[in-house]
């Protein structure tokens, strides 16, 4: 059987797998059917989830039913009423729990922390595998690399930063193989999801597939990534959804906001008004004292949070300090519109690469139409610093936070304005341990004192594009630093650190310090090339011909 037999066939399978009918796409006129978790079992669910049958509310989404839903709410509806009944030995019994990533790795102190990464490359790795139709793990065709620790399953945005390590380490084929993956999750799905499960099909992430694609294109060529033109037409028409429809009097709709007769840009949304399936305890306690409307705002607003990968974060909140106060469909993130920049930015670039003069002109007027919209609404001169927008209230948002370095790493910025930013990055954000996130301690994870390791690359790379050469060094060295430190005290590279009090760990958040980590391991490696070999481009529109 050929490679290519052998991918219809799993497009196949794909298509006749699952449970349960998922609407949100049709093909052919047939309904993809798709086990989701929380319709599946519904009362269970619920049981299930708010008695804390797990620690962690990801777990129970990520079991396998031993059998088929149907038959396990029978046999639950059956045995709850008996006196002996045992909730949590029934989920047991009838549920294939998940496997966690660092339970098959065993550090070894006499490794390097960059052996370690390496080391840890081939056990993040998962395969391409057929999955049980009653498995919320949407199956992929190639190769790919997740996280680690809870996070069994590809994430959209995460996987730009692990591929920056990945090319320091030469897995050329593996980030293809990835790029692919995503591509084909366009074709599958009409977009890129959270991540690989059937609970994240309402949400995307940071659109960071333009750049991946354009990574590719730095290690090959430009002819050998016109493959994916249709991929990122498509997840370009994801987002700009119902642009159409925008008037005066609704501004906004799905992921558009219409600023002015001209001026569209972009925000997080989520398709759906219900509870997180993987944090359904947390969302229901939330909401529980409020109305029935203001709840399903509720969950619409954290989960266009997730959606933004920020979650959570201060720049979400009204009052600027609680989670019940979250009302992220409000706000114009800059970081949102600076990768919608650079989306439209490859399709001029790859339009006029294949000579579609047409398309090419038309791309490249939206993209600076975006540009121009971005320094008018985002740019605090006061502040000299980029924040989001309040399109609602029609004002500046209040909240400084990393998301500020997106113009200078995509090359939107001036160089006064890029001036400007650098200098509040030193004076404020620059900590013992790499950048703060923001300067607002709320107990949220992305906030103050906590660094993650996107923001330092991204930070880095802008101000390299500004000349901002020795600040750039600085963070450098302080974050690879405090990676290295943790590394030699724990053994562990993880998900985010505390960059303000290296002696602590990061923490916040609704669940534990993870470690393995994706994104950590490929901007550290990444960070390192850069340092000892400088080989590894800056990713910045521009400088892509």
């Amino acid at each position: 059987m050929t490679t290519t037999s052998i991918k219809h066939l799993f497009i196949i399978l794909l298509l006749l797998s699952g449970l349960y009918a998922c609407k949100d796409r049709k093909e052919k006129g047939q309904e993809i059917k798709r086990y989701i978790p929380d319709k599946a079992f519904s009362e269970l669910f619920d049981q299930v989830q708010t008695h804390a049958v797990f620690k962690d509310s990801k777990t129970f989404v990520d079991c396998i039913p031993l059998s088929s839903p149907l038959e396990i709410r029978a046999l639950y509806q059956k045995q709850k009423e008996d006196q002996n009944f045992n909730l949590s030995e029934f989920i047991h019994a009838h549920f294939q729990l998940p496997a966690s990533s660092q339970n098959t790795f065993q550090s070894d102190s006499s490794r390097s922390m960059q052996e370690h990464i390496l080391a840890l490359w081939p056990y993040l790795t998962r395969k391409a595998t057929f999955t049980p139709a009653t498995s919320s793990l949407l199956p992929l065709p190639e190769p790919y690399i997740v996280p680690g620790g809870r996070f069994r399953e590809i994430y959209y945005w995460d996987s730009y930063f692990t591929m920056l390590g990945l090319a320091a380490s030469n897995e050329w084929t593996l980030i293809q193989n990835m790029v692919n993956n995503f591509s084909y999750l366009i074709e599958e799905v009409g977009f890129i999801p959270n991540g690989n499960r059937s609970y994240y099909l309402s949400r995307s992430q940071p659109p960071f597939y333009a750049s991946m694609v354009m990574l590719l294109a730095q290690q090959q060529s430009m002819d050998s990534v016109l493959r994916y033109l249709p991929q990122l037409e498509k997840e370009y028409n994801f987002w700009m959804d119902g642009k159409d429809l925008l008037t005066p009097r609704q501004p906004g709709h799905k992921r558009v906001v219409r600023l002015e007769p001209d001026v569209i840009l972009n925000r997080y949304w989520d398709n759906s008004q219900t509870p997180r399936a993987e944090s359904y305890a947390e969302d229901v306690t939330l909401a529980k004292d409020l109305p029935d409307t203001d709840q399903k705002n509720l969950y619409r607003n954290i989960k266009a949070a997730c959606e933004s990968g920020w979650d959570f974060s201060s720049r979400w909140f009204k009052d600027g300090q609680s989670l019940s106060s979250i009302f992220t469909t409000q706000i114009i993130p800059v970081d949102l519109n600076c990768l919608l920049y650079k989306l439209e930015y490859t399709l001029y670039e790859l339009n006029l690469h294949q000579k579609n003069e047409a398309k090419a002109i038309y791309y490249r007027a939206i993209a600076d139409l975006r540009k121009e919209a971005i320094l008018k609404y985002c740019w605090n001169e006061e502040l000299g610093f980029f924040v989001d927008y309040n399109f609602q209230e029609k004002q500046a948002s209040p909240v400084l936070s990393l998301a500020s370095v997106y113009p200078l790493y995509f090359g939107i910025a001036t160089n006064r304005q890029a001036s400007k930013v650098a200098e509040k990055l030193a004076e404020s954000f620059l900590l013992s341990g790499g950048l703060v996130t923001t300067l607002t301690d709320t107990g949220q994870q992305w906030d103050y004192p906590n660094g993650w390791a996107p923001l330092q690359w991204l930070a880095i790379q802008g101000l390299k594009n500004y000349q901002q050469d020795s600040l750039a060094t600085e963070i450098t060295q302080k974050w690879l630093h405090l990676n290295r430190k943790i590394y030699q005290q724990t053994g562990k590279m993880v998900e985010k650190y505390n960059v303000a009090d290296t002696s602590l760990s990061g923490g916040g958040g609704e669940y534990p310090l993870q470690d393995g980590f994706g994104w950590t391991n490929g901007v550290a490696l990444a960070l390192l090339t850069v340092l000892e070999k400088d080989t590894l481009p800056v990713l910045e529109p521009e400088k892509v011909k």
